[in-house]
């Protein structure tokens, strides 16, 4: 496994961060997530016109980049690290990966191109009523007569009150299914307030609305999607952390006490370099999976469960070490930090909690062993 970037890669993480350093100033986050759409919408043009970023792991003859999800994780990790809102995670992400792994051509030819330019945004409804991953049921209850409806409610649906596409876990007779929402407009949206307010959620409510199955057992590629959705949360966490890093190295050298730099402290000091170490191995975390989901490799479902629990408590740890080393003002709304740390809490509960995660490493290490 080589973890070095292509010149290709290299110069996407370049572009996006050069994009993103003048258009994503804390300023725009906070001016994109109060707005109506949760987002910049300059800004997200900018990102999947000009540089492509939500059709990177769309294939060529869906008018996608012909990538993989590691081209999209790196992006992740620069969103990330600018903590600017967009609906990579739920458009590039859940509902590419929903489209791709359902096997549905038809719908693969008709919503993938729309997605790849940016123009479209897809969302899947997965969550039940608890924020719970279903994979064996789901609080939508798919029925069949004269054609497919869907009856229930959805909770934690990114950017749900906007997507123009939605895809839905529900349950039917013969088990858990994969659909597409036909007549979108007749979905109840409720605004959800999260705590990390670059994020967008809403709760769906489907009364009698029409929709098409893409998959019907759909149990065993339900797992596969998470573990797509989970390696992109790793990498944006990922990101966010070297942010919080950067920005506790940064204020350590301008806040002066004891008429010295608090930088030159060594207590300081040491708890920077655990910061480091914490961003450092995350990032390879990261990637490790990145790498299996972008490859195919066997061994996703053990590279995802690690990441999102190690990359969940890192950040935790490190959203936690800027607020304290930034001292009363990381709890004021003008700086940054309060964002770190409300993308840490809120990330942390997204597809599940690290303490899930490695129960489940350990069974499926433990399987593999057997």
């Amino acid at each position: 496994m080589d973890f070095s970037l292509t010149d290709e890669q290299n110069e996407l993480v370049k572009t996006l961060h050069a994009v993103l350093g003048r258009h994503a100033g804390s300023a725009a986050v906070r001016q994109g997530a109060a707005s109506e759409l949760g987002y910049d919408k300059e800004l997200w043009r900018l990102l999947a016109e000009e540089i492509g970023v939500a059709s990177l792991a769309i294939p060529e003859e869906y008018g996608g980049a012909g990538c993989s999800w590691i081209e999209t994780g790196l992006s992740l990790e620069v969103l990330g690290y600018h903590l600017a809102p967009s609906p990579l995670l739920a458009s590039g992400v859940l509902a590419t990966a929903t489209l791709l792994e359902s096997g549905d051509a038809d719908a693969k030819e008709r919503l993938l191109p729309g997605i790849a330019e940016g123009s479209s945004i897809a969302t899947l409804a997965w969550a039940n009523r608890q924020g719970q991953w279903g994979t064996t049921s789901s609080d939508i209850a798919a029925t069949h007569h004269e054609q497919w409806t869907l009856n229930g409610t959805a909770t934690l649906v990114l950017d749900g009150q906007y997507a123009d596409t939605v895809l839905a876990v529900a349950s039917t007779p013969a088990g858990i299914g994969i659909f597409e929402v036909l007549d979108t407009q007749s979905i109840d949206r409720v605004h959800t307030p999260a705590m990390d307010t670059t994020l967008s959620f809403a709760t769906l409510h489907f009364e009698n609305i029409a929709a098409r199955p893409l998959l019907l057992d759909a149990a065993e590629t339900l797992e596969r999607i998470r573990d797509i959705a989970l390696v992109a949360r790793a990498c944006l966490q990922a990101g966010t952390a070297r942010r919080g890093l950067d920005m506790t190295v940064e204020y350590s050298t301008q806040r002066v006490q004891f008429g010295r730099q608090i930088g030159s402290f060594q207590a300081l000091k040491h708890r920077m370099a655990d910061m480091l170490v914490q961003v450092e191995t995350s990032r390879t975390a990261a990637w490790a999976a990145s790498w299996s989901a972008g490859t195919g490799a066997a061994d996703l479902p053990e590279r995802a469960a690690s990441a999102a629990a190690w990359c969940s408590d890192a950040l935790d740890h490190i959203a936690s070490e800027c607020v304290q080393l930034h001292g009363g003002i990381a709890i004021t709304w003008e700086h940054d930090a309060q964002l770190l740390f409300k993308r840490a809490h809120a990330t942390a509960q997204l597809f599940g909690q690290a303490r899930y995660h490695r129960q489940r490493l350990a069974t499926l290490v433990g399987i593999r062993a057997a």
